[in-house]
């Protein structure tokens, strides 16, 4: 019996087809990558702090990167033995992206260096064609406000004055980065991942910020804790942050997600207790309030970091949803997990580096606020009353009734 191949085959014969020369046939599409299957990944950056930990994921699982970056940061990291293996492409994604063009096929890029729109456009532009899958890096910074817990993905955006604006500041930087999640999805639409992290934290953070904490236990004595303990907070773990990257591109799966601590879960409290247990060096918290603080121009976040007091426009600090990235296999670590290996991190930086952090109060500028709030907390001392002045002799006077006369 004649099967489907056969006549075909027979059909393309006697029409002369079978002879045209290979340039002339219409390519074979590639097959559809099966679950599991190994992948080919572009990651553009890759040698800061979460590419390198993306890169260590996806190696374990057997996946085959090219990197595309400037080459300048940890240059000599990854032009050693260790990363041998990895296609490094060097270029500037605003203004040397040769290195890409005419290149083959990726299963995926992982775009983790994007702040401008512009760069995103031209990256998709270029790579649109050849790539199934574009994961944007973004931000909880991209919602418009902060005064709503529990506000998932579909919270309103953050909308520039000027959508022109070429310079990231505090300012800038979240309208930015929701104008490069609208590039990505105008150039590729329905194959754009978003992921919006909250404050990266772990081992290679060089913000210092969640590192003050546990760098602040471990020289022991007294502690300034910021607000209330029971303050909530957020952040992700790089590595678990990388890990769910690495399975949204496996999983192929499509769409925006916030990547955080679940939403109200975690405290002050419990950061600087686990700080504390970690460290294990003596130590006491004593908790000042927010106003007392602002008061004495101690700054939430820089100052204080990790920390905003969950009040008015930012009511819903720390309690962002993250449901959804549960939902699609976001998993964490326990914090004291992430606590001892940023501590471990810490330690392996240079004394001088130590010496000068880049976020949290001075020994000497911590020592002055607690100070002034325990001067404000000590009573009022007493007015002791002024002793009467002893009377004088004589100057009694005795009621005497005299009799009248009559």
């Amino acid at each position: 019996m004649t099967n489907r191949r056969a006549f075909l085959k027979a059909s393309l014969a006697t029409a002369g087809l079978a002879a045209l020369p290979a340039f002339a046939r219409k390519p074979k599409a590639p097959e559809p990558r099966k679950p599991g299957d190994p992948m080919t990944i572009l990651v553009m950056g890759g040698t800061g702090f979460l590419g390198p930990h993306f890169v260590e994921a996806a190696r374990a699982k057997g996946h085959k990167l090219t990197l595309f970056n400037r080459g300048k940061t940890n240059p000599t990291r990854f032009s050693g033995e260790e990363f041998k293996d990895i296609e490094q492409l060097h270029g500037d994604r605003k203004t040397d992206m040769k290195a890409l063009s005419g290149r083959r096929k990726w299963d995926a890029v992982l775009d983790t260096s994007a702040y401008l729109p512009a760069d995103v456009t031209r990256s998709t532009q270029l790579l649109g064609k050849r790539v199934d899958q574009y994961l944007l890096v973004s931000t909880v910074s991209v919602y418009a406000k902060m005064d709503t817990p529990n506000q998932d993905e579909t919270a309103p955006l953050a909308v520039l004055a000027n959508p022109n604006v070429t310079e990231v500041t505090g300012d800038t930087y979240g309208g930015l980065k929701a104008l490069c999640e609208q590039a990505a999805n105008k150039e590729m639409p329905g194959r754009v991942t978003i992921v919006r992290p909250g404050l990266i934290v772990g081992p290679g953070d060089n913000t210092d910020r969640f590192t003050y904490w546990p760098a602040r236990a471990d020289r022991g004595g007294e502690i300034l804790g910021p607000g209330s303990a029971s303050d909530p907070t957020q952040f992700i773990d790089v590595r678990d942050l990388a890990a769910f990257l690495l399975k949204a591109l496996e999983d192929q799966r499509f769409g925006t997600f916030n990547a955080d601590a679940p939403a109200g879960k975690l405290t002050m409290g419990e950061v600087i207790a686990t700080a504390q247990r970690v460290s294990g060096k003596p130590s006491k918290v004593t908790w000042v309030p927010a106003d007392f603080l602002d008061q004495q121009h101690v700054s939430a976040w820089q100052d204080m970091p990790v920390w905003i007091p969950p009040v008015g426009e930012y009511a819903g600090f720390g309690r962002v949803s993250s449901a959804k990235a549960q939902a699609a296999g976001l998993t964490y670590r326990p914090l004291e997990t992430t606590t001892a290996d940023t501590l471990a991190y810490w330690h392996t930086l240079p004394e001088d580096r130590r010496a000068a952090p880049k976020a949290g109060l001075s020994m000497v500028r911590e020592a002055e606020v607690l100070q002034a709030w325990h001067k404000s907390q000590a009573p009022a001392p007493v007015k002791k009353a002024k002793p009467k002045a002893p009377a004088k002799k004589g100057s009694s006077k005795k009621s005497s009734s005299k009799k009248k006369k009559h």
